[in-house]
């Protein structure tokens, strides 16, 4: 089996929980995910089957877009709804002034990653050190929000809600961006819920939750499920004929002078090969799916 699941998560289980489903459901231990949600989040989590887990780079590097709701007027140790929540006292301002305060968390920047998080200090993971009430100052990463749109401002239990549809970049934390509006505004803020409509090319709208996933497989049609790994690969597409993909296969360069030198996927006909670069009109193999050699 080779391809992608767009896999509708839940909330509740974790990335890893719907990778072993995947392996129970596809009878393959090589199963993989491309960009984690937490627990608290629902939304497309593409699931990587076979050979395709040889692209989770490409795939997890994508643009992203998110439907977000930020709670304003308390703040959260995790900066989610898993708390512990502490209330501010400080009630929200009206909505042009959140939406004006909004737009500083647009653009290129460095943004610091929450205290609970995965992210590593001095070998030190981020979350573990928190837990045990010594949490670390993490290295601010660099992330990109392409946009971000006020859908509405709703009250909520005394406090706010605002929702928010944001389109960024990888590695981009929706918490962090939560907990610093909230700072920015003078009242606190925290993640109170989240979904990822769209990643690697796939959109929510289109997936398939755990259950419909056991049911195609308990009839037989899994299959239907899995997309082509090729057709969501941000690169230029070339294809060889059989002479040329036997160089390519095996690891060598060949000439390839009609092509602009970076990457591009490589098919043989309809059959994905791998990656490839071209570099001053040569193509080397990059990544090549092993069960090509030979054919």
């Amino acid at each position: 089996m080779l391809g992608v699941v767009n896999l509708d998560k839940p909330v509740g289980p974790t990335s890893h929980d719907m990778v072993a489903l995947l392996r129970r459901l596809t009878g393959t231990r090589r199963i993989g995910h491309a960009g984690t949600l937490d627990p608290l989040a629902s939304g497309v989590l593409p699931i990587l089957v076979g050979a395709a887990t040889r692209f989770s780079e490409e795939l997890t590097g994508g643009r992203k877009r998110y439907d977000a709701v930020v709670r304003l007027g308390a703040r959260s140790a995790t900066d989610d709804a898993q708390g512990p929540i502490t209330r501010s006292g400080v009630e929200a301002p009206p909505p042009g002034v959140i939406h004006e305060a909004l737009q500083a968390f647009v653009g290129t920047y460095d943004q610091r990653p929450p205290d609970f998080s995965a992210r590593k200090q001095g070998g030190t993971t981020a979350h573990r050190a928190a837990r045990a009430g010594r949490p670390i100052e993490v290295t601010p990463r660099r992330v990109t929000v392409e946009a971000i749109e006020l859908v509405s401002v709703e009250p909520a239990d005394g406090l706010l809600d605002v929702r928010l549809d944001i389109s960024c970049g990888a590695g981009t934390y929706i918490r962090a961006i939560a907990r610093d509006l909230g700072k920015a505004l003078g009242c606190g803020g925290y993640l109170s819920a989240l979904r990822r409509t769209e990643a690697a090319g796939l959109r929510a709208d289109d997936g398939f939750g755990p259950e419909r996933l056991a049911t195609l497989a308990a009839e037989g049609r899994l299959g239907e499920a899995i997309q082509p790994v090729g057709d969501l690969l941000p690169l230029p597409r070339v294809t060889l004929d059989a002479e040329g993909a036997w160089p390519f296969l095996h690891g060598s360069s060949q000439p390839m002078a009609d092509l602009p030198d970076g990457r591009a996927v490589v098919y043989r006909g309809d059959e994905l090969l791998g990656i490839g670069r071209v570099v001053a009109g040569r193509l080397q193999p990059e990544k090549v799916v092993v069960s090509g050699v030979g054919k």
